[in-house]
């Protein structure tokens, strides 16, 4: 399922020369809505005690230490920062400085991602080898696990809740479970352990091919969403040990299904068919969506959530990552129309004819452009909420690069490029500035923080 794209003025060639892509650039001014930008700074700008104190206006910035000394003084009228006054402080350092090598390996590292609480670090490998690190005891190597029944590469991995298990997929029905803390260190299948093997396939369907992109636990523990290559969505319950629901959900390849917030109620899915699709299982009927979300105009790679139920985003093969409020969703899709260009990600460059195409009924609220999706599923995330107030978008990319964008004003602040090959996934410390990139050159590397403005 595809949209119809309606070009600007194209040459005799077929496409805009690089003259008119320049001045498509230019005149494409980014916009966003009034109630994110009122939200993103109410949570990462100082009170209005502060700035009246300070004699500083909404634009001005305020120094670390004039903010040390405002809280000496008691500007807040509480003793103490408030949390959007600490998000600020935090948030004027970001990770650029380094990076340091925390592993080097012999593939290509697919996902690395935090812990909650940012006291284990995870990365996983094509070459069938999961690392989870002990961030706290100078990043050793807690377990290694040896991947069983492997095709490919891992496709995704998931930590539980209360982090005692670790759930890896690949492009299999089959996902493993293995226990985080006990055990050896190496972890090998039937050797040092056993892999718990949890069956995703639908015991009515007969297709034994089915490939798994997308694992994650829900926030009770209890259960795992996933999202496959047969178009469908499954829900697993970890209780009972079984496949709880299985359901068609999209027209094509689903990369990416996550939950909207912590209830577990809502599900946000993305799929090759250009579609993201909300789903509400306190109102489940069938196969019909809560709604529908377009305006990309290319397979969606990755969503990651405000963790608001509300505001999530959406990295994309169009090369832009789009940012969504659920409230505008549409009931049903409309808009499907044939796709103008032909070309595959994993082998070819972005088309120049296609870049500023505009979808014609585009429901999201932002688009940030800069950084590439090529080759492979490149994922995005919102910046965390207790040191940045989440006023910052994420992302790895195929130009070896990690994009750090301002959501307010949509512009590049930070662009960290070190790598020798693409970067697929990365992870912002949830309470630290640091960040950790992982790449197709099989390199995990920490980028520490520096300040962004000069203490005045």
């Amino acid at each position: 399922m595809f949209f119809n794209l309606r070009p600007r003025r194209e040459t005799s060639r077929g496409g805009p020369s690089r003259r008119e892509n320049q001045r498509f650039a230019r005149e494409e001014a980014f916009v966003i809505d009034d109630e994110v930008s009122h939200l993103t700074r109410l949570r990462s700008e100082p009170s209005e005690n502060y700035r009246r104190a300070m004699r500083a206006g909404r634009k001005m910035p305020i120094s670390t230490f004039k903010m040390l000394s405002g809280r000496e003084d008691n500007c807040s009228r509480t003793g103490r920062f408030s949390l959007a006054d600490r998000a600020y402080i935090l948030g004027q350092y970001l990770p650029v400085n380094g990076p340091r090598c925390v592993d080097d390996m012999d593939s290509e590292a697919y996902v690395s991602q935090f812990s909650a609480d940012g006291s284990l670090f995870v990365a996983g490998f094509r070459g069938s080898r999961i690392k989870i690190y002990d961030v706290e005891s100078g990043w050793e190597v807690l377990k290694d696990v040896s991947a069983r029944s492997l095709r490919w590469t891992i496709t995704d991995t998931s930590l539980s809740p209360d982090q005692r298990f670790l759930v890896y997929s690949s492009l299999s029905p089959i996902v493993h479970i293995v226990n985080v803390r006990g055990g050896a260190t190496d972890s090998r299948a039937n050797v040092t352990e056993i892999h718990e093997a949890l069956d995703f396939s639908d015991p009515a369907d007969d297709e034994s091919s089915i490939g798994i992109f997308s694992v994650q636990f829900s926030t009770d523990g209890r259960e795992l969403v996933a999202g496959s290559n047969n178009d469908s969505i499954y829900v697993y319950d970890l209780v009972a040990n079984k496949l709880a629901l299985c359901f068609p959900a999209h027209t094509a390849d689903i990369n990416v299904v996550t939950f909207a917030d912590e209830t577990g109620h809502v599900l946000y899915s993305g799929s090759d068919d250009t579609l993201c699709k909300v789903w509400d299982r306190r109102c489940f009927r069938g196969e019909k969506p809560a709604g529908v979300l377009t305006g990309h105009t290319d397979g969606i790679t990755f969503i990651d959530s405000r963790g608001d139920g509300r505001y999530f985003i959406s990295n994309c093969k169009d090369q832009t990552i789009k940012l969504w409020d659920n409230r505008k969703m549409s009931s049903t899709c409309k808009y499907a129309m044939p796709k103008k260009y032909e070309w595959d990600y994993r082998w070819m460059s972005y088309p120049p004819e296609a870049r500023y195409y505009k979808h014609p009924h585009d429901q999201s609220l932002a688009t940030f452009r800069g950084h590439s999706v090529l080759s492979t599923l490149v994922r995005c995330y919102f910046s965390p909420a207790h040191s940045t107030g989440q006023k910052y978008i994420y992302t790895g990319s195929s130009d070896k690069c990690v994009y750090i964008y301002e959501v307010v004003t949509g512009k590049v602040v930070a662009k960290l490029l070190w790598h020798e090959s693409i970067i697929r996934d990365c992870s912002w410390h949830p309470y630290h500035p640091s960040l950790v990139s992982s790449s197709w050159d099989g390199c995990v590397a920490r980028w520490e923080a520096s300040r962004t403005d000069s203490d005045r």
